[in-house]
């Protein structure tokens, strides 16, 4: 008999264990976009964990192998949880950004070839920023709202271009929030918020931990865990 059950896997998203007594040794596959792993007959969970760390890099190499480059040019469609980007040809001969009105407005001169590495590079590089003014302004007001709502202290928040996770809470209670956020909802957004907030009463991902993340979350913790799941972070080349 297969049995099998999830725990977090961190970057990784959930993951599922599966006991197969069939199975000789530890292995990892991915399938519809979820890690899982094969437990052989006389294995155990803790190995399994551990193999799965020697493999983070290359799993999340996997996971973000079907998510190709953003084509930036003048049909360019992306939006965030604050603008949208408009991208199109001026008269005037250099590139300008102006973040108004919950629009990105990217202006490139006439001729330019949207092919060439230097611009798609320049491209990203206006986005980016206006994507970290954005964060910095919203990210560590909302975190500090929902820590008053519900009665959680923290030490300290920063905006990071991190690809790997949504956010980390430090020993120290200091958390980390990644410019990945901006391109989810904003009850995801608040899902992760709360997620790291929990880590500073509970440092783990226990059975306490699931139970207070669900008393703030209205009892959809693990609906919004999955749902979460089928975003995926700012590639390192957008």
């Amino acid at each position: 008999m297969i049995e099998e059950r999830t725990v977090d896997g961190g970057d990784l998203g959930a993951v599922i264990l599966r006991h197969n007594p069939r199975a000789r040794h530890y292995s990892l596959r991915i399938r519809n976009g979820q890690v899982v792993g094969i437990i052989p007959q006389q294995g155990s969970e803790e190995e399994m964990l551990a193999f799965l760390d020697r493999c983070r890099q290359r799993l999340l190499q996997r996971l973000h192998a079907g998510t190709p480059p953003l084509r930036w040019d003048e049909s360019t469609h992306l939006q965030t949880c604050t603008f949208r980007v408009h991208v199109f040809r001026t008269s005037r001969s250099n590139f300008y950004a102006n973040l108004r009105d919950g629009v990105l407005h990217i202006a490139c001169p006439e001729d330019t070839d949207f092919e060439r590495e230097q611009v798609r590079q320049l491209l990203r590089t206006l986005f980016t920023k206006a994507l970290r003014h954005e964060a910095e302004r919203m990210l560590p007001r909302r975190l500090q709202m929902l820590a008053a709502r519900h009665s959680f202290h923290y030490a300290g928040a920063t905006v990071r271009n991190t690809q790997s996770r949504w956010g980390s809470c430090s020993s120290q209670q200091r958390i980390s929030l990644s410019l990945s956020l901006m391109l989810l909802p904003e009850h995801l957004i608040d899902y992760v918020l709360l997620h790291e907030l929990c880590h500073t009463v509970e440092m783990n991902h226990g059975e306490r931990f699931w139970r207070l993340l669900d008393k703030v979350t209205g009892n959809r913790a693990q609906r919004l865990r999955r749902e979460l799941k089928a975003y995926r972070m700012l590639p390192e080349k957008i």
